[in-house]
């Protein structure tokens, strides 16, 4: 029992500690192993239990108004990253193909690792989305590509700022708080009663594309002789492909399957038409 409690402690403190970077292992929520897991198991039970049973009686509650300022700081919160991490990318001549860790205490690299922990930060924020939607008795936006993706994103985001802050890993980053500043001007224009159905399509398909670039990317890896930890690479490959897949399966029933189902409509009614004298009824064989 003793033998295994120390290996226990031991494989611990490697994985606490030894491979942690020191730059980051005393921030906030990365200094252990277990909080960030907890929160995150936390957050499942409360969208798929404690969220629908606090619900199951009460009427949606009218919060639009928090939602709007909630949205306006998401946007502001992204766009100020977007263009941190684009100065940041400048200040060390990013390489798409191959952009190693450096792990080393200069100014520059102390920067991108505060912006990492910030957006780990703000992908638990996120997490206020699926809360809203519970509160509004919208359950049927709390999917499971909803979940998965709040719930995985917060937990690699978390493995980066704690392992491997910067790096490759940075055109994540700015990739996202791109089109998360999109999507968040999106749902407040909607709040607002403004017509912007349209966007939602094009939001799906700058997400699919963002999971094709970083796919790509992050396989380089396995191609050049670049020094950045293979197994965060095999990670965040199957990661984004997992995402590519969901939001693929999402884009065709939401929006391919039901225009094809429009257009076999109108070509069904056409066909009857033309079987119609001008008098309505059908005309004889």
């Amino acid at each position: 029992m003793a033998v295994t409690l120390d290996k226990i402690i031991k494989v611990y403190t490697f994985l606490n500690e030894d491979l942690a970077d020191p730059r980051t292992k005393d921030l906030f929520l990365i200094g252990n192993l277990w909080c960030v897991p907890f929160m995150n198991i936390f957050y499942l039970f409360f969208a798929n239990k404690v969220g629908l049973k606090f619900m199951e009686k009460r009427q949606p509650y009218e919060i639009n108004r928090i939602i709007q300022i909630y949205n306006v700081l998401q946007i502001i919160i992204n766009l100020y990253l977007f263009f941190m991490v684009s100065y940041a990318m400048w200040l060390i001549n990013f390489n798409f193909r191959c952009e190693p860790i450096d792990y080393s205490n200069t100014p520059n690299n102390i920067l991108i690792c505060r912006l990492t922990w910030y957006y780990f930060l703000l992908k638990i924020v996120d997490w206020l989305d699926t809360i809203f939607f519970i509160l509004k008795k919208k359950q049927n936006n709390v999917s499971f590509l909803h979940l998965y993706h709040h719930s995985a994103v917060v937990l690699g985001t978390w493995i980066g700022v704690k392992y491997v802050p910067g790096g490759q890993a940075i055109l994540l980053g700015i990739l996202n708080t791109f089109i998360h500043a999109i999507m968040y001007t999106y749902y407040l224009l909607s709040s607002m009663k403004i017509n912007v159905q349209w966007w939602k399509k094009y939001l799906t398909q700058l997400q699919i594309i963002q999971f094709l670039i970083l796919t790509y990317q992050f396989s380089l890896i396995f191609v050049v002789n670049c020094n950045y930890p293979q197994w965060i690479a095999i990670i965040a490959v199957t990661q984004n492909v997992t995402m590519l897949l969901l939001f693929v399966d999402f884009y065709y029933k939401t929006y391919l399957i039901p225009a094809n189902t429009v257009a076999a409509w109108k070509i069904k009614a056409n066909d009857v038409s033309a079987e119609l004298n001008p008098n309505g009824k059908l005309k004889e064989q």
